[in-house]
C-alpha cells in the first residue's frame, strides 16, 4: 500500500461538512466510525467525545486545503506540520497479504498509530498521508471544488494538473451552468444590438430618409 493512500482519510473527513450549504454529517459516533474504512479495530475505539474532537481536526484539515487552493503553500505546510507534530505515527513494514506465485508475504509500508483515542489515531494517519501526497505531488494538488456552493476537498492526480472539481457530477453541473450563462449573455447582446439598431433608425430625420 502506498503511503499517499492515507491522504484519502483527510479528504473523507473534510467532506463530512458542506459549509456553504450549512450541512454537517459528522453528528454521531456511527458517523465517525464510518470514516474508518476497512479498519474496524480503530473504529471500535470511537466514543461520544470523539465527535467533537473529529470536528476540530476537520476544521484544521480544511484550512490546509483552503491555503493550498489559495496558492499559499507555506501556510498549507505550516498548518500540516502542526498536525504532524501533535499526532505522530510510526512507519511499519507489514506483510499480511501473500504472493500468489511463491507464497511469500507481500511486504509493504504501513502507518502504525499509537493513539490515546480514536481521533488521535485518525488524525495521525490522515495528516501523514496528506504530507506524503503534498511532498510527492505538490501543494497545488490539494484543491477545493470550484462548483459553487460545493467546495468539497479533492486530491488532483491528473497528469496535467487540470482538475477543478471534486466529482464528475460537479464538473457536469458547472459546465451546464457555464453553458447557460453564455447563452444568456448571447441573448442579451443580441437583444441589445437590436435595440441599438431600432434607436438608430428612429433618430434619423425625414430629410435623411
Amino acid at each position: 500500500m502506498e503511503l499517499a493512500y492515507y491522504s484519502d482519510y483527510a479528504v473523507r473527513l473534510v467532506n463530512t461538512e458542506e459549509p456553504a450549504r450549512n450541512k454537517d454529517s459528522l453528528t454521531s459516533v456511527d458517523a465517525v466510525r464510518a470514516l474508518f474504512v476497512g479498519n474496524a479495530q480503530a473504529a471500535r475505539r470511537t466514543t461520544d467525545a470523539d465527535v467533537t474532537r473529529f470536528r476540530s481536526v476537520r476544521a484544521r484539515l480544511r484550512a490546509i486545503f483552503e491555503a493550498a487552493d489559495g496558492r499559499d503553500e507555506t501556510l498549507a505546510v505550516d498548518l500540516l506540520n502542526s498536525l504532524l507534530m501533535e499526532f505522530p505515527v510510526s512507519p511499519q513494514i507489514s506483510g499480511h497479504e501473500v504472493h500468489k506465485d511463491d507464497g511469500r508475504p507481500d511486504w509493504h509500508m504501513h502507518l502504525a498509530d499509537h493513539p490515546s483515542n480514536a481521533t488521535a489515531g485518525y488524525a495521525a494517519i490522515a495528516s501523514m498521508g496528506l504530507a506524503f501526497h503534498l511532498t510527492e505531488h505538490g501543494a497545488d494538488r490539494l484543491g477545493l471544488c470550484e462548483a459553487a456552493p460545493c467546495r468539497n476537498a479533492y486530491l488532483d492526480t491528473s497528469t496535467n494538473r487540470s482538475r477543478r472539481y471534486c466529482s464528475d457530477r460537479c464538473a457536469t453541473r458547472a459546465n451546464v451552468a457555464a453553458y447557460r450563462a453564455r447563452k444568456r449573455l448571447e441573448t442579451e447582446r443580441s437583444a441589445s444590438t437590436g435595440r441599438t439598431a431600432d434607436t438608430s433608425q428612429d433618430s434619423t430625420t425625414p430629410a435623411d430618409r
